[in-house]
């Protein structure tokens, strides 16, 4: 039995991290392929992409759909669980430009597809 000491806790076992917040809030926009995301998540390598996708899957955040094709066709979506987490992301979004806005010049930083 796992023991948790708030409920803060459980929401970052599931979605914490560097990456998983970035792949979620790009699924909440539409249902992706692997290569799309990967296009859209500056930095990520395949492999921790596909690892990342795997454990939001297990969890519950994510589905996966196979088409039966060659080659093979791949696609992820949020389910509905992953859906509710919509809005606190793109306030997280709306955040960190406050948060540039209020620290920084604009001449400092560049945000490139905002709330894409």
């Amino acid at each position: 039995m796992k023991t948790y000491y708030c409920t803060l806790e459980v929401a970052m076992s599931i979605i914490g991290g560097k990456w998983k917040p970035l792949i979620v809030y790009h699924l909440t926009k539409k249902t992706r392929r692997t290569s799309e995301l990967k296009q859209m998540i500056q930095g990520i390598t395949q492999k921790m992409l596909i690892q990342q996708l795997r454990e939001l899957e297990a969890d519950g955040i994510v589905s996966r759909k196979i088409y039966n094709q060659v080659p093979p066709k791949v696609e992820y979506s949020v389910t509905k669980l992953g859906m509710l987490m919509a809005p606190i992301l793109t306030s997280l979004c709306e955040w960190g430009e406050t948060y540039l806005e209020d620290t920084f010049e604009q001449s400092d930083y560049q945000i490139l597809n905002k709330y894409e």
